[in-house]
């Protein structure tokens, strides 16, 4: 079982956050949840989910801290948490982390997560991106931050929107090093070299 601290921010996006919770949750991991205001208000509008805690059911192995708590168990450096990953990240998130700047919850997780050397993933949802974006995005490329743009490949033929969100929270779960079967690989099952 994995300790992992999930991120969700106001990019549009918010089955990515969901479906990646609900995977790490049915797996039997531990998700430390923070939601930003923005984050908050796209699960409403984008899913109907008013209250995320709810949602996911009496999970023991869910907790949520608020964006404001500072003081959260998360945020120190001597917290045992194996990972972060920001599902969906908005890229005003993605320039304070590059920056080092600590506005909320996410951002000071983020900034510890990157201090302590612990795999950070980020998987932006933007387009276009500009050369901000672009050079925030490479900088913390640089210095080991994993970022997955929230993309889907087409040679697995999703058919539905779920199968292409799969894709993206499946790449996540491979630099994660969770097994998953949330879509087929490339020539898996086939003779082809």
């Amino acid at each position: 079982m994995k300790k992992i601290i999930v991120g969700i921010t106001g990019a549009s996006g918010a089955m990515l956050g969901e479906r990646f919770v609900k995977f790490l949750l049915g797996a039997g991991h531990e998700v430390h949840a923070v939601l930003s205001a923005s984050g908050q208000t796209v699960f409403k509008e984008e899913l109907g989910i008013k209250d995320f805690k709810k949602h996911f059911g009496a999970s023991k192995n869910l907790h949520v801290a608020s964006a404001e708590d500072f003081a959260a168990k998360i945020s120190s450096g001597s917290s045992k948490i194996d990972a972060m990953v920001i599902i969906p990240c908005s890229l005003s998130t993605v320039g304070a982390i590059a920056n080092g700047i600590t506005m909320n919850l996410i951002h000071r997780a983020a900034s510890v997560s990157i201090k302590e050397k612990r795999p950070l993933i980020l998987v932006p949802r933007e387009s276009p991106l500009s050369p901000i974006h672009l050079k925030n995005l490479l900088y913390l490329s640089e210095i080991g931050v994993h970022i997955v743009p929230a993309t889907t490949a087409f040679y697995h033929k999703p058919k539905t929107i779920e199968d292409m969100v799969d894709f993206t929270v499946g790449r996540v779960l491979d630099l994660l090093k969770i097994e998953h079967q949330l879509f087929k690989r490339w020539r898996e099952n086939s003779s082809a070299e």
